[in-house]
């Protein structure tokens, strides 16, 4: 007997001890078949009550292996919902071949449909589960499935160029490299023997290396075999029809059911589920869609879970139990219970500093208020040592910052919003203080606060740079300073600068020329306890996080090429200028005292 099967059979002998008067005795029925349109067979299993009558179907879409799915499914049964797990195409038990996102509308729409049938079903059917399960999900919505009557995406995002493959049009190299490797696991397993030693290469490549695939015979068989798509992302570097396609943000008017949107501080698909709340409130194809939004701000998700994240202790509120929160999403909506979800306000936020929870009426919180803190240095702002400040007061006339970016040593991710192998490179709040010893990291930093100061909302850096290169990166992020010292990150971003107007027709830029660019740092919620800092870091790397720009303007450097090539990268010299007529600023948004 398999450990799955040990570990199932414990869940149903703990949920028949813990049976209440009003729970229900569980029937499952495993190996279920579901035929898709195009006669490829999926593979699905069913927990539902032992009683007669029709149920509301709880539905998770996974590559992850549906047998991982016990819990909640034991748990949904027994609170009178069928609840269906079925392993996309090309995973685990179900046909055909996986590539990332594709089958999902058309696969998601036939099981939506086909679970409606059942007889045991009483017609509604919600989806529900995070990363790609909720990819599952957004991208079964857009197709709208006459029965499909509510999703619960966790964790995912909007637009799988922009904020899952590639930010600021950098590529997001641990992420993609990483979940990659973890999705080959199966498919290595579904392939014949001899495409063993091919496979190995999906493990062997070290992140230091130049180009990402060494794009020598035996990977690039190892990548068409075992994750084509990945050489499909690296192919794509623009947001172009392959991406447009499948892209939720062309699509929200598409989508007609309610959803409860759950996005964390420190995860990497932050953005993209902000964006699908707002987007679906906006635009939504019926009023069910857009006055049925709702959201939910923990924090870490992809980066872990509570009390303890990184090097900070979140309090015991911000454990959260993701089943929880689905079942009770589809106990009020489903079965109209009075729970947290039907207090009339749709935004629940988790506050860190004061680690607590707080329920809003809205996303972004109308009560804030946009302040910019403007760069300002007395001296060069290179590294934790140098004079950089920020303040609310416009600069006047000041010197520039620069500082040398050599892609040979770039600046080292220290946690953030990574995924998806926390024991080689750990994510969430860690202490920033190793890179911000370095002088290719400008520095500008507030007085320390004399009252605790609340950050509620979108943050957005404005810098007026130039470059001695065609391209390169600007990063920025967001830090809270101890009294201590400890330098913990809330949030950051990047921009490539050839991407700085588009995302699909980048344009490289004129050496030596000043630029206007823009870096979105997504959102964070925060309090600055009174004598923290709020500290700006301003760079050209965060390496694994994302690709080194090589500064030589080659969008395309990671396809045909090899590592001795001559012209494989150079060094840049990166300006910012923060005087007042290039006003350099930090935007956050300041939650007034009450």
């Amino acid at each position: 007997m398999t450990r799955w099967l040990f570990s199932l059979l414990s869940l149903l002998l703990a949920a028949s001890a813990s049976l209440a008067a009003n729970s229900f005795q569980i029937v499952l029925e495993r190996d279920v078949k579901v035929a898709m349109r195009d006669g490829i067979i999926l593979r699905a299993d069913i927990y539902r009550p032992q009683a007669d009558g029709k149920f509301p179907v709880l539905l998770v879409r996974t590559p992850y292996d549906r047998r991982n799915e016990a819990s909640i499914g034991v748990r949904g049964a027994q609170r009178g919902f069928v609840v269906i797990m079925e392993d996309t195409r090309g995973r685990y038990g179900s046909e055909g071949k996986f590539y990332t996102f594709v089958n999902e509308p058309n696969d998601g729409y036939d099981t939506v449909e086909w679970a409606a049938a059942l007889p045991y079903s009483n017609g509604k059917v919600g989806m529900f589960g995070g990363s790609y399960v909720g990819a599952t999900q957004m991208l079964a919505a857009i197709t709208n499935p006459p029965h499909l009557a509510g999703i619960c995406p966790i964790v995912t995002s909007s637009n799988y160029h922009e904020s899952w493959t590639y930010q600021g049009g950098a590529f997001e190299q641990w992420f993609n490299q990483s979940w990659t490797s973890g999705l080959a696991e199966d498919t290595l397993t579904r392939e014949a023997t001899h495409h063993v030693n091919a496979a190995q290469g999906m493990w062997e490549i070290p992140l230091s290396s130049y180009p990402l695939f060494n794009m020598n015979a035996r990977n690039a068989t190892s990548a068409e075999t075992l994750a084509p798509y990945y050489l499909d992302w690296l192919a794509h570097p623009n947001y172009d029809d392959y991406w447009k396609k499948i892209a939720i943000e062309e699509h929200f008017a598409d989508i007609h059911v309610p959803a409860l949107h759950v996005a964390a501080w420190y995860d990497i698909f932050l953005g993209g589920s902000l964006r699908n709340y707002l987007g679906i409130k906006a635009h939504g194809g019926n009023d069910a869609a857009r006055n049925g939004q709702q959201l939910m701000v923990i924090v870490g998700g992809h980066a872990g879970n509570g009390p303890k994240i990184g090097d900070v202790d979140f309090g015991a509120e911000s454990n959260v139990s993701e089943d929880d929160v689905i079942l009770e999403w589809y106990d009020f909506l489903f079965k109209g219970a009075q729970n947290r979800f039907a207090d009339g306000k749709p935004v629940k936020i988790f506050v860190m500093g004061e680690n607590k929870w707080r329920e809003e009426n809205e996303w972004p919180l109308a009560r804030a208020k946009e302040t910019k803190y403007f760069l300002h240095a007395t001296a060069a702002a290179n590294s934790v040592k140098g004079k950089g400040s920020l303040s609310t007061a416009a600069p006047a006339k000041e010197n520039s910052d620069q500082f040398t970016y050599d892609p040979a040593k770039p600046v080292p991710t220290i946690g953030g919003p990574l995924c998806c192998d926390s024991d080689h490179w750990p994510a969430g709040p860690r202490d920033q203080r190793a890179a911000e010893a370095r002088d290719d990291v400008l520095i500008y930093s507030t007085t320390p606060f004399a009252q605790d100061t609340e950050v509620t909302g979108p943050v957005s850096v404005e810098l007026f740079a130039k470059s001695s290169a065609p391209d390169t990166d600007f990063t920025a992020k967001l830090v809270d300073v101890w009294p201590d010292g400890f330098a913990q990150n809330l949030t950051e971003g990047i921009l490539r600068t050839s991407h700085r107007e588009s995302q699909e027709h980048p344009t490289l830029i004129t050496p030596g020329e000043i630029y206007k660019l823009t870096i979105d740092l997504w959102a964070t919620s925060n309090i600055f306890k009174k004598d923290h800092t709020l500290r700006l870091e301003i760079s050209s790397s965060n390496f694994p996080r994302f690709d080194r720009n090589l500064n030589t303007g080659n969008q395309r450097p990671y396809l045909g090429r090899h590592a001795n090539s001559g012209d494989a990268f150079t060094t840049a010299t990166n300006t910012i200028l923060h005087d007042a007529d290039h006003p350099s600023a930090l935007t956050v948004s300041i939650v007034p005292a009450k």
